[in-house]
């Protein structure tokens, strides 16, 4: 009697024990098959443009610093009067928008950002900005040279820089008499920068002699 009774007590805790074992066992398959499946959706980080209110775009900018993304807002310099007195601020210099590098199926921390409207793209399909664009923008901004935005220019005689900061650098070239300026610009916004160059360190080149991409650079 003894014997069977006891035997009796430990079946309930031999199931128990079975049924944990086996349950954690499919738990840690699930998690193993997630972790697969995320890794299998996860793509290369690539450079997009953020449209944020007016006059956010720095307090997006460290934000965006915070939580660990590499962002990017290219400043400028302008002379602007204040109480009678000309100071030197810097200015985005695309107004409303600046750039961040990160995978386009994992931007809701992004979109909760105070001041963040919206990923650029069409429609509600977020599109990437093309790395040779942000290059050449930041290329310009570390020149030294002086540059200001200019009016979107998608035509125009093509140049290559030869000499200086901005060598090899491509782009529409408008002649004045003395220097010239360099159209850099970032199609998916329609906005440029204009940089200002001796007309002796271009050189005009033809579409055919560069790739595609480079002819708005």
């Amino acid at each position: 009697m003894e014997s069977n009774t006891g035997s009796d007590s430990l079946q309930p805790r031999v199931a128990l024990m079975n049924s944990t074992h086996q349950g954690s066992g499919i738990a840690t398959s699930l998690i193993q098959r997630e972790n697969a499946n995320m890794g299998q959706t996860r793509i290369e980080q690539q450079w997009y443009a953020l449209q944020v209110r007016p006059r956010f775009e720095k307090v997006v900018a460290l934000h965006l610093q915070h939580k660990g993304y590499e962002e990017y807002l290219p400043l400028y310099r302008k002379r602007q009067r204040w109480s009678g007195r000309v100071k030197e601020v810097d200015l985005p210099l695309f107004p409303g928008y600046l750039f961040c590098k990160f995978d386009v199926f994992r931007r809701l921390p992004i979109l909760v950002i105070p001041g963040v409207m919206s990923v650029v793209g069409v429609g509600r399909n977020p599109l990437a900005v093309a790395e040779e664009e942000i290059t050449a923008v930041q290329n310009v901004v570390k020149s030294g040279l002086t540059y200001e935005p200019s009016g979107f220019i998608t035509t125009g005689q093509l140049a290559r820089v030869e000499r200086g900061p901005l060598r090899g650098l491509i782009g529409v070239v408008l002649e004045s008499r003395k220097n010239c300026r360099l159209i850099v610009s970032v199609n998916l916004l329609q906005r440029s920068v204009s940089v200002e160059l001796d007309a002796a360190d271009v050189t005009p080149v033809s579409a055919g002699n560069h790739r595609p991409e480079m002819a708005a650079v």
